[in-house]
């Protein structure tokens, strides 16, 4: 689960870490309220969406010389212009796709100084099973671009859960950013804060970019681009509370509810499968075949009827699907529970696409039997790549 800028910084807030102040608006008013309430004189207006490249970012509907998504304010006139421009308009950031994502709320937050900028962040290595730091001295831009160009100067070190944080990592990153003296001290500090704040609430990725130094001397986090683990959340409620479901995909919550494993893709064949691993197989052999699928969608080991009808009618509910494959693989799961699942979702929707469906494991039989004998026009298919050619010639010949 993604949340917004603002509400990430809040979060490093509880740990210590050091932030500006700012304040969240949804109007207008509002951004002129939350300007007055910081010293000044200068302001940033930042647009809240979840996706980066925002200062980059172009507003659709205003010109193309037209400011970005993340803009200064040397007055509170400034910064009432700078949000009248912003809310409501639809920014498109290299993260966003061209569809771009509406603002709707903005952060309000006082101006800095800036002498440095740096990168840092934090996620879970999956090759070690720890949280690891990636840093660099590169800050304010993109960290793939680094990587790519001058892989050198990106640092990365892991932490060993068994001792937590140490004195030695913090140094570690002051000599990697060139930070002495009384900046490296507070180096260590950020680095044990948001070392806590990652694991006390169970994040996935922790991002800073840009990591800065002030021309007072002062080392503060500029930008907070936090998600959380998904699974985590139920230890969680407070972090819940912060979700903003206008950032989601329509489909994407409605199969949340379920507990669902669905990600909308920009594809024509909608996809129903058990199993991770089947579900990957299933999207790479249809691009084999010349289509591309229209969403990732796992339903899981031992899914119930009523799962299985929710998760066929999320995948009709969306337009741009042309054609439906079902592959199951029935170990858990049983196979008559997944034939019975989409006859009761076809009659419930209707059946407007063609739709392949690929039974195989406990109980196949039945599941075949329940899907010959439902008057349905379904199309069977023997296996994975039998199953994949068929649905790709129908939503060809469709």
């Amino acid at each position: 689960m993604n949340i917004h800028e603002y509400q990430g910084k809040a979060v490093l807030k509880e740990y210590g870490a050091p932030v500006s102040a700012g304040f969240p608006a949804l109007t207008v008013a509002e951004a002129v309220e939350a300007a007055k309430k910081l010293p000044g004189p200068l302001y940033v207006v930042k647009s809240q969406i979840h996706a980066g490249g925002r200062g980059k970012g172009k507003f659709k509907e205003l010109p193309a010389d037209a400011k970005g998504g993340v803009r200064l304010a040397k007055s509170i006139e400034e910064v009432e212009s700078h949000a009248k421009e912003m809310l409501g308009n639809t920014l498109v950031t290299a993260q966003t796709g061209p569809a771009g994502k509406q603002v709707n709320r903005l952060y309000i937050e006082d101006g800095s100084d800036i002498e440095k900028e740096f990168y840092l962040s934090a996620l879970v290595d999956r090759e070690t099973s720890r949280v690891a730091f990636v840093v660099s001295t590169e800050g304010g831009m993109d960290i793939e671009a680094v990587a790519h160009d001058t892989p050198e100067k990106i640092l990365t070190f892991s932490v060993d859960p068994a001792t937590g944080i140490m004195p030695h990592h913090g140094r570690t990153v002051a000599k990697t950013l060139g930070l002495t003296g009384d900046l490296a001290k507070q180096a260590e500090k950020v680095i044990a804060q948001i070392y806590a704040a990652f694991v006390g609430k169970d994040m996935a990725m922790l991002e800073i970019n840009p990591l800065i130094v002030t021309t007072q001397g002062q080392l503060k986090c500029l930008d907070a681009k936090v998600s959380f683990d998904s699974n985590s959340l139920y230890r969680h409620p407070e972090v819940m509370t912060l979700r903003d479901e206008t950032e989601e995909d329509a489909k994407e919550i409605e199969a949340s509810k379920y507990d669902l494993a669905y990600i909308a893709l920009d594809g024509t064949i909608g996809c129903m499968v058990n199993g991770a691993g089947l579900a990957m197989a299933t999207l790479d052999i249809i691009k084999l075949y010349g289509e591309e699928p229209a969403n990732f969608l796992d339903v899981g080991g031992g899914a119930s009827e009523e799962k299985v009808t929710a998760a066929f009618k999320i995948i009709t509910a969306d337009p741009q699907v042309k054609g439906i494959l079902v592959n199951i693989f029935g170990g858990i799961m049983k196979c008559d529970v997944i034939a019975r699942g989409v006859i009761a979702a076809v009659k419930a929707v209707g059946l407007q696409v063609p739709l392949v469906v690929r039974l195989e494991g406990t109980n196949v039989e039945e599941g075949k039997e329940i899907i010959r004998t439902s008057g349905l026009n379904v199309i069977p298919a023997d296996d994975l790549d039998d199953a994949a050619q068929k649905i790709v010639a129908a939503v060809k010949k469709a």
